[in-house]
Parts: C-alpha cells; structure tokens; sequence
C-alpha cells in the first residue's frame, strides 16, 4: 500500500515507522499548505490513500484538498468537527472516501463502548454525577481534547440527566452539565477519564495511552479497510474497526 502523509509531526512519523514495519511504503509526506502545491502531480496519482494528522486550522483544507485530488483519506486530526457535515456533504456528492474518528486508537474505541455502556447504566442511579478529565503533552493545541468531547457527547446520548457539557471553570455545579478538566503537561501522550461519584463512592474508568502506536495502528487498519474495500462515502473508525458497516 503506498500511503501519503499529511501532516509529519510525532503522529505523522509514528505512522511513518510503523506502515514501514508493516512493509508499506510513504510515498509522499505534506507538512504544511505549501507544500501541496509543490508536488509534481495529484497525490491520487502518488499514492492509494492519505492519513492526515496536521492541526486543527488545517484539517478542513487538506481534506477538501484530498478530496479534489481523488485520494481517499484518514483524518485523526481533532478540533475541525465543526465541519464534518460539511466535509461529509461534499465528499458523497463527489464519490470519496473518508474514514475519520476522535481517536483512532484500537483501545481508546473498546473505552468508548464501555463509556456507553456504563452511562446507560447510571442512569438509574440519579444521586452519582459525572465528570471529565483529559491530559496531554504541552503540543496538543485543541482543549479539551477530541477524545474528552466525544465522550461527553457519548454520555449525553446514553444518560438523559445529562444535557450539556462545558469546560470545568465554566460549568458551575450546573445541573445536567458534565464538566471537563483540561491540562497539558509535557511529556504526556493521553489520558481521559470519566468519574461518577456520589456522596458514598466514586466509580471511574481511565484510559491511558503509553506512546502513539496505538494512534497509529488505528489509522494504518483504517488505510489499509479503505484500499481493500474500495467503498465510497464517509464512514467513523468505529465502524470499521467492529466490522458493523
């Protein structure tokens, strides 16, 4: 499979590492707006598929960009999800492919069904509230983090107490508000945490991350469903990951 990367920060060169070890070949790396046009010709001429890992200002352009150039794409960049449905809307109408995810982490996926589950089953325990935390190197840009939204948003699906979420300073002990906590300390790959406590106990699950192939490994499944598969349309890693589709 020969893969192009968007985006070559630690993500970037995680992946480069591990699609060589899994005898993939990088035909291409793009680590910033510039460079696309400096490449000799499309990057669907170049290469089978894209795994774009750059930043949040950047995402929306590059894959828009993929998606003129006719490459199929991986997208673990966080902070653009604002403008999956507009992403979504134009890759259908143009017959592309996208497979994008908060966490493209085997692990961090197995934590989000478990997150689910137990949502649904506090809900009949009212006195237990919840809450948020998520910690990252200093490098991580959006806060909270992807990962910590998606799970909120996975607790306010399955909890019907749970209405909103707000960044802890701003949450003020609100009724059906989750608050999340946010730090960045250096050296910290990620770590998420959900807690529910009530006046007698605390439950938690944690999910810690110990280095970035998990991140890696995710996306490289993803690339290598999209070249076998060849299906169109715009699909959540997930799905992929559970073979649900």
């Amino acid at each position: 499979m020969k893969i192009a990367l968007i985006g070559y920060g630690r993500m970037g060169k995680a992946i480069h590492t591990l699609a060589t070890q899994k005898g993939h070949t990088v035909t291409c790396t793009i680590d910033n707006p510039k460079e696309w046009n400096q490449m000799e010709k499309p990057l669907g001429l170049m290469a089978d598929v894209a795994i774009e890992f750059s930043t949040p200002e950047t995402a929306t352009e590059n894959l828009f960009r993929c998606l003129e150039e006719k490459i199929p794409v991986v997208c673990g960049t966080t902070g653009w999800l604002e403008h999956l449905e507009e992403i979504s809307k134009a890759y259908k109408q143009e017959q592309g492919t996208l497979v994008w995810a908060p966490n493209f982490s085997p692990g961090v996926n197995l934590f989000f069904s478990l997150n689910q589950w137990l949502a649904q089953q506090m809900e009949a325990f009212p006195q237990y509230q919840t809450s948020l935390e998520e910690i990252h190197h200093t490098g991580k840009l959006d806060k909270p983090s992807g990962t910590a939204i998606h799970l909120a948003e996975q607790l306010i699906q399955a909890h019907k107490g749970l209405q909103a979420w707000k960044e802890a300073e701003a949450a003020l002990e609100e009724t059906g508000t989750i608050p999340i906590t946010s730090e960045r300390i250096e050296h910290v790959t990620g770590i998420h945490t959900v807690s529910w406590e009530s006046e007698i106990d605390q439950i938690t699950i944690r999910h810690t991350a110990k280095n970035r192939s998990g991140f890696a490994l995710g996306a490289i499944l993803a690339a290598e469903w999209i070249v076998e598969q060849k299906k169109r349309g715009v699909y959540p890693f997930n799905k992929v990951l559970f073979n649900t589709l």
